[in-house]
């Protein structure tokens, strides 16, 4: 089985590609999809929708792990336009047949590190340790897309393997881990 994880965004989207084989799993590609800011709203959500499609075409996932939008009530605007870069990830996913599962940030660090309020540095502190990487995966955007592409593997699939199973397997997209 072969899981994508997205952690969205305008600027900076997430991904990770895992698999599971044969009991195992294995780290087939991670990094980013970058937005250009100076661009247009209209043309920085194609560039994730064309950046996503090229990887749903890469590696045929079977299911999309996807981070739930989440917004603060001092900053509404960043949830509606959160929401337009979910909007094309979705479609990227529905084009291809690809079913999605969504988890809340606080779910996701649970799995992860045990602690559902975890910071950034420590999900990328414990994503390094269970993929076995040689340095902390930067950036975090990274390393959240891993937890959500792990969490995903493990509650739609599996609750019985432990993240201590995770093997690893190096490289990168922008690249930056394959």
């Amino acid at each position: 089985m072969k899981v994508l994880g997205i952690d969205p965004g305008l600027g900076i989207t997430g991904y990770a590609v895992i698999e599971r084989l044969d009991g195992k799993i294995r780290l087939l590609e991670a990094g980013v999809i970058r937005g250009k800011s100076k661009k247009t709203l209209p043309e920085r959500i194609h560039e994730i929708y064309v950046g996503l499609e090229e990887i749903v075409n890469q590696f045929k996932p079977d299911v999309m792990g996807l981070e739930e939008l989440y917004s603060f009530y001092k900053r509404p605007r960043t949830a509606i336009l959160m929401g337009h870069a979910r909007g094309a990830i979705i479609l990227a996913a529905a084009n291809a047949g690809i079913p999605v599962h969504s988890f809340s940030a606080t779910r996701i660090k649970k799995v992860v590190t045990g602690n559902g309020q975890a910071s950034k540095a420590q999900m990328q502190r414990a994503i390094m340790r269970e993929f076995n990487l040689p340095e902390i995966p930067k950036p975090p955007d990274v390393a959240d897309a891993l937890g959500i592409a792990l969490t995903c593997l493990y509650l739609i699939k599996s609750k019985s393997q432990s993240l201590k199973d995770i093997l690893n397997n190096i490289g990168n997209r922008e690249q930056i881990i394959k």
